[in-house]
């Protein structure tokens, strides 16, 4: 939804009507996660995708016969329905898509998120998709604020409280509820779409290295922060539109930036007077993901001038050094993609193996 959010908005800002389709819920090898989104305009302009190409034809079918109609309709494909090679779901995979009308009328806070989104602010929008309830309503939740309805003040009590403590987190995914809001009840399904600010990558040490990496991590969705304590490196014009440059020493601007549980650290500078000082703050703070470029003789140097810094077996067992995976990366972009897949696989629980050599499925249920 993130990807397609500023078109969208084009089309609800001119108040012409769009459907919209959002994947609720995936199962087994599904190409695209809940949060997938396809919208059909007025004048049969198709944007994003639902399936990476499987469904897409049906999924374009029911969008534009709910911008006509205004009619919410929940549909499954899947192996398990008779039509699903008709449709193309071929994959393996199963998804649930909700398929609603969007309007002025009816979304009366949708340019508000989208202007949340674009702007990095917190936003998670609520949509029901089945039980008694009105299907398609959406209430959008802020920190401090909310607009819209699910149908009941109940409801929208309690799919507001939820949603502020999964925001941070960023977490999308079905709830359920009783008509009134009742937890313990689950005749009402929704499905929770949280719009957290992108995570935070700092790549410490401007080296060329540094460049490729920055790049990499803005197409990954990362904020990037690139920082060196050395002037003559640390020039925007050596970096990506869109990258921030600091000139600081690396563990001073550490020691005062916030990082989360999905921040990236990736310290490039293989110089023990920068990157010692850097990664024993990091060792000791939230993140992700911390990685440190260096030879394996670098790396023993550094794992000692840790050890001798104070830091304990469980600290030094988070660091990634050497930073990336074994590629047989020689060039700054391919080493770039090397810490960049380290990073997905991480991320999502993945083995760094071919896939050829694995079985099993592709896409692994999602996790975050």
């Amino acid at each position: 939804m993130r990807e397609i959010l500023a078109a969208l908005d084009r089309w609800y800002a001119a108040r012409l009507p769009f459907g919209l389709a959002t994947v609720v819920e995936v199962g087994r090898s599904a190409p695209r996660g809940p949060g997938a989104a396809m919208a059909v305009g007025p004048d049969g302009e198709v944007i994003g995708s639902v399936s990476g190409g499987c469904v897409e034809g049906a999924v374009f079918e029911l969008a534009r016969e709910a911008a006509e109609t205004g009619t919410a309709r929940l549909e499954s494909f899947g192996y398990s329905d008779e039509d699903a090679f008709a449709v193309g779901l071929t994959c393996g995979g199963e998804i649930t898509v909700l398929v609603r009308q969007v309007t002025w009328a009816r979304d009366p806070a949708f340019g508000a998120v989208a202007a949340s989104v674009a702007a990095g602010e917190p936003v998670t929008v609520a949509t029901v998709v089945d039980g008694p309830a009105p299907r398609g309503a959406t209430l959008a939740v802020w920190p401090r604020t909310a607009a819209g309805s699910l149908g009941t003040r109940g409801l929208d009590a309690a799919v507001a409280a939820d949603a502020r403590g999964e925001l941070a987190l960023g977490a999308t995914g079905l709830r359920h509820y009783g008509p009134h809001g009742e937890r313990r009840e689950d005749t009402v399904t929704v499905f929770v779409q949280s719009f957290a600010p992108p995570p935070r990558m700092l790549v410490f040490g401007a080296v060329d290295h540094a460049a490729a990496v920055a790049r990499i991590g803005d197409f990954l969705g990362y904020r990037v922060t690139v920082c060196d304590a050395r002037p003559v490196f640390a020039t925007p014009r050596r970096f990506p539109e869109g990258v921030e440059v600091v000139v600081d020493w690396p563990h001073r601007y550490l020691r005062g930036t916030r990082t989360d549980a999905r921040t990236v650290i990736c310290v490039l500078t293989h110089d023990p007077k920068f990157d010692v000082p850097v990664l024993r703050e990091a060792l000791r703070r939230p993140a992700a993901y911390i990685g440190a470029m260096g030879s394996r003789r670098t790396h023993d140097d550094r794992l000692r001038r840790l050890v001798e810094s104070g830091l304990s077996d469980a600290e030094l067992a988070r660091l990634r050094s050497p930073i990336g995976l074994d590629l047989g990366a020689r060039t700054p972009q391919e080493v770039a993609v090397s810490v960049a897949a380290e990073i997905v696989a991480l991320r999502r629980g993945g083995t760094g193996a071919p896939l050829s050599r694995t079985s099993g499925t592709i896409h692994p249920r999602e996790t975050d």
